[in-house]
């Protein structure tokens, strides 16, 4: 029986009442608007003297930050850290570009790393959809990026990648640090109205299973984006890995429990753009696992470029998280857990 034989429009409907399919559909839309809204926002010349630059957020607000920090890693003049905190590192000072981004605007942690930032000095600007971060943005007048929602009908944050992420590769563009252009991200919006193909069917080969993510080199943040994308649509467990690393620990770990066999698949995004070296470990990896009894999918991306297949990938995964949410008939917008964390925080 297949995907759609199980599982109709009408259902899809029903469970996914917050549109969050449409989010998907309209990531092409959001890096679109994102790049066109970036281009019109005055940055100071003295932002291409920083010595760093540092991410603040959490969540979904951190994911377009650890993308672009493993994508652009051979670009970047300067070296970028992602903070997932309260606060910042003790090096940043006057010569860090600090860029904050909270998609609500109101997270506690981001706006922590702000008041130190500014305490600090850093050359800050930010990225939000409004709230106290955008005051605070306005207030000392830093470049802000406040982004409609148009594109992300679910309002939820880990669904609006294409404001964080293209939002924050227009801002280092500006300040010098990258150079893309118009026509990389004419490409991107062009290649994300392809929709993955047997996505649905993949997608019931993970349920009720653990999926374990592999990425290398410039796809690592896409390892990170899948598996929080699963974990909040498809309430499912879900990590990473990054490949070289787990060669010299990973494998030794899959004896036991004896339920490993049953429990755990792993997807395999191989890159044929990867070092030649990594692309070798993927395929001694595969035996591995088989050895072990233990399932795999491989993702091979098709795209020419690093930059679109990061995007892809991006692509592939929210509609896999999406359809693996159906699966377990279950609505992938709401995160009551998450929710109740804060309510409890306070």
């Amino acid at each position: 029986m297949t995907f759609t034989n199980m599982i109709t429009s009408q259902q899809l409907k029903k469970l996914d009442k917050s549109n969050l399919l449409g989010s998907i559909e309209l990531l092409g839309e959001q890096c679109a608007e994102a790049w066109s809204d970036v281009k019109k926002i005055k940055i100071p010349a003295n932002c291409r003297s920083v010595e760093n630059i540092v991410v603040a957020g959490m969540g979904g607000s951190a994911l377009g930050g650890h993308l672009i920090q493993a994508l652009f890693s051979g670009e970047l003049k300067v070296p970028i850290e992602v903070v997932r905190g309260y606060n910042l590192p003790n090096y940043v000072g006057p010569k860090t570009l600090l860029i904050l981004s909270s998609y609500s605007g109101n997270t506690e942690e981001t706006l922590s790393a702000a008041a130190e930032g500014k305490k600090r000095k850093a050359k800050i600007m930010g990225l939000a959809a409004g709230g106290k971060l955008e005051k605070f943005l306005r207030d000392n007048k830093y470049p802000a990026y406040i982004f409609k929602t148009t594109y992300n009908p679910s309002n939820q944050p880990r669904m609006g990648l294409g404001y964080s992420i293209v939002g924050q590769i227009g801002l280092l563009t500006k300040c010098g640090l990258l150079k893309i252009s118009d026509q990389e991200i004419k490409a991107v919006v062009t290649a994300l109205a392809c929709r993955p193909r047997s996505i649905e069917k993949i997608s019931t080969t993970l349920k009720n299973k653990i999926p374990v993510i592999v990425a290398s080199e410039f796809l690592i943040g896409n390892g990170h984006i899948m598996a929080n994308q699963i974990n909040e649509n498809a309430k499912t467990f879900a990590t990473y890995f990054e490949l070289p690393e787990l060669n010299h620990h990973l494998m030794e770990g899959l004896k036991n429990p004896d339920s490993n066999k049953q429990n755990l698949t792993f997807i395999l995004f191989n890159s044929g753009l990867y070092l030649p070296r990594n692309q070798k470990r993927y395929k001694i990896l595969k035996t591995v696992l088989t050895k072990n009894k233990i399932g795999f999918l491989e993702y091979q991306p098709a795209a020419k470029t690093k930059l679109l297949q990061v995007f892809e990938i991006l692509s592939f995964g929210s509609y896999l998280s999406f359809y693996l949410a159906m699966n377990y008939n279950l609505d992938p917008s709401p995160v009551p857990w998450v929710d109740f964390f804060k309510k409890q925080l306070g």
